[in-house]
């Protein structure tokens, strides 16, 4: 059978598995499987796979997700939003049989799950949902025809893109017992709700990291404090010699340490997120990690998962060695270092995107999500002791086997300056040469690399040559290449992609008169600066973008601290807000000639709609050829890669309609 083009509806059939978490024996992986349902809705069940590939589904509810073995592995407790009213911790044997719902908890939002380690209990991140806007209100006020309320807000964090507006409620830790369903909060969120948990190996207490302070989101440098709970809720203060953030606990299972992903005095991000441990008592906090130069939460873009890096590691069970994913050039792969010397030795290496899932009872086997740049997600297995990667789940095979993927090929350029820049072109069918679209990555500090990219994949179908790199600013080249952009976008990032856009122009297959570009938050900060400092592209796409420093500090639900990743006060003298202004790409408008699609979420609360608003206003009142593609309040920042699907596909079809119009495609 010939093989078809992909296309924006072949998202439809794209099943998604992700959150692989091993049985104790190390028989079975429980993975979470999204598909899209009827009437356009996503749907998640949980479903296993044996060693041999073998594959059994294990829930119906279509909001199934969370699912977490119990320690003996007889039962599997996990998270349904399946009935009316909000989710539940529901429980099913492991020998088959109905879930049963365990928790009956008042609508809200469950986040996290764990098993105490003998386990006797169960533990949750709980959020009761604010009382004027649960469904049950929310029905009475149309029965009655009144208005949808006022939110009162008495507190700057009361927001967060993807959960929406929670207003002053906070997460709490609940201790639930798996026999009754009766819980118990041990632990109250605080002003910003942010919190990482573990179990004690004893099972007797938690470990909580947060953030300390009245107002934390105003602080230079964000301190985080460790606490020991008892199951009564009695606090016990961990001191460590490090401030700064502390997330993703891990308790080793001699007891003795605490692991966790941390940051020395560092703002958003830039700088490399290291992993430390510290006694379970107190004390020094030490680096593991301080002397290479790797991220470990540099994480893999795609449109295949939601967006957000975050750590993954692992204890093994003599407490001596650490298992982390780590990305790196492009790549995701497992490395292991040892405690006491803080030797780091990979793993794996391969040009492969894997997230660490958790490990079987022995620690031999550990389960993990692979893709790759021409392959969806599936569930492996990373075999330890022969240290073998083994892919168990073929769920889109079939789908795969009709569609010609395009495979990218990755190259190296240098700046201006001397810099060295990766990227990737992923090559349509037929003879050049072709028009050519540059994508660039949001974040900044991501990177783009061998994973799964749908949007890439039918650009290259449509017959353009795609290039994709990872310019100063990104994750996975070194804390140096990824703090040069600290306090200056539109400077070295700026010489990398004029590197990026030259390569293009002097490569055969690519039609230099051709070019396009386009990107997404930073990307489309991006996007707008290149318009405005360069007339090399033909068009330009710029999706949830910044335009504005000025008014992007006080719009977004995580502002800037004044004064630190930034220079100046966005609110003060005309002094103060000269530097974000400077690197404001709206400040350039009166030079920008090319044509430009505007895409934004009216419910993006990262980067506000007013900043595409601004883009809009100054190309229609220069007469500038340009369209604006506003999604509903019901989206988010992130409805590129977990929106509605139809949304998404109206989505691509607009980006293909631009490009058609504007880049003179030949094939």
């Amino acid at each position: 059978m010939a093989k078809r083009s992909i296309t924006p509806e072949d998202l439809l059939r794209v099943v998604l598995a992700g959150d692989a978490q091993i049985s104790p024996d190390g028989a079975r992986i429980l993975f979470t499987r999204k598909h899209i349902g009827e009437k356009n809705k996503p749907q998640t069940n949980l479903w296993t796979v044996d060693r041999k590939g073998s594959v059994r589904q294990w829930t119906q509810g279509k909001k199934d997700g969370t699912g977490r073995w119990c320690p003996d592995g007889s039962q599997i407790a996990f998270v349904s939003g399946r009935e009316a009213g909000g989710a539940q911790v529901h429980l099913i044997r492991a020998d088959g049989g109905e879930a049963r719902k365990l928790t009956n908890l008042p609508e809200g939002t469950i986040r996290w799950l764990a098993w105490s380690p003998d386990g006797s209990r169960l533990a949750i991140e709980f959020r009761e949902q604010q009382p004027e806007w649960t469904e049950k209100a929310k029905k009475e006020r149309e029965e009655k025809g009144l208005s949808t309320p006022a939110r009162e807000i008495d507190n700057q964090w009361y927001r967060f893109d993807g959960d929406g507006y929670f207003l002053g409620q906070r997460f709490q830790l609940l201790v639930i017992d798996p026999v009754t369903g009766a819980h118990k909060s041990i632990f109250q969120g605080g002003r910003l709700d942010f919190f990482d948990c573990d179990w004690s190996p004893d099972s007797k207490e938690l470990v909580v990291s947060c953030p300390q302070g009245e107002n934390p989101l105003a602080q230079i440098y964000m301190d985080f404090q460790l606490l020991r709970i008892d199951l009564k809720g009695n606090q016990q203060p961990i001191e460590v010699n490090l401030k700064g953030v502390k997330s993703n606990l891990r308790w080793s299972p001699d007891g003795k340490w605490l692991a966790f992903a941390g940051q020395r005095d560092a703002d958003w991000g830039c700088n490399n997120t290291q992993l430390f441990v510290c006694p379970a008592a107190g004390g020094e906090a030490r680096s593991l990690t301080a002397a290479t130069d790797f991220c470990v939460e540099a994480g893999m873009l795609s449109d295949m998962k939601d967006a957000g890096s975050g750590t993954s590691f692992l204890w093994s069970p003599d407490s001596a060695t650490i298992t982390l994913q780590v990305g790196w050039h492009g790549a995701q792969n497992l490395a292991r270092i040892d405690v006491a010397t803080a030797d780091l030795q990979f793993l794996t290496d391969t040009q492969t995107a894997i997230s660490l899932g958790n490990a079987s009872r022995n620690g031999s086997a550990l389960a993990v999500v692979t893709s790759d740049a021409t392959h969806l997600p599936e569930i492996g297995v990373f075999d330890v002791t022969s240290g073998k990667l083994e892919g168990l789940t073929r769920l889109n095979a079939g789908l795969m086997k009709e569609l010609h993927v395009a495979e990218p090929a990755e190259f190296w350029t240098e700046a201006a300056d001397g810099w060295k820049v990766h990227g990737w072109i992923m090559r349509p069918a037929g003879s050049g040469p072709h028009a050519a679209v540059l994508q660039v990555h949001g974040g900044p500090h991501a990177q783009y690399g061998w994973a799964f990219f749908h949007e890439f994949q039918v650009l290259a179908a449509a017959g353009y040559a795609v290039v994709y790199a990872n310019p100063r600013g990104s994750k996975g080249y070194g804390e140096a290449h990824c703090t040069a952009i600290k306090g200056k976008w539109g400077d070295k990032d700026w010489l990398d992609i004029q590197a990026v856009l030259k390569w293009m122009q002097t490569q055969p297959e690519i039609d230099a008169s051709n070019i396009g570009i386009m990107g997404g938050s930073y990307g489309g900060y991006m996007t707008n600066w290149a318009v405005g400092h360069t007339k090399a592209f033909k068009a330009a796409i710029t999706d949830r973008c910044v335009s504005n420093l000025v008014s992007q500090n006080m719009t977004s639900d995580f502002p800037f601290q004044p004064d630190s990743y930034w220079p100046g006060l966005p609110w003060s003298s005309l002094e103060n807000i000269a530097e974000l202004w400077r690197q404001s790409p709206i400040a350039y408008f009166d030079q920008v000639e090319t044509p430009m699609l505007i895409i934004h979420s009216e419910g993006d609360l990262r980067c506000n709609v007013a900043q595409s608003e601004q883009v809009f206003t100054a190309l229609q009142q220069r007469g500038i050829e340009s369209r604006f593609i506003r999604y509903p309040q019901s989206t988010f920042h992130g409805m590129s890669r977990s929106g509605p699907p139809d949304l998404r596909i109206h989505r691509l079809h607009e980006i293909l309609k631009w490009w058609k119009k504007h880049l003179a495609n030949r094939t």
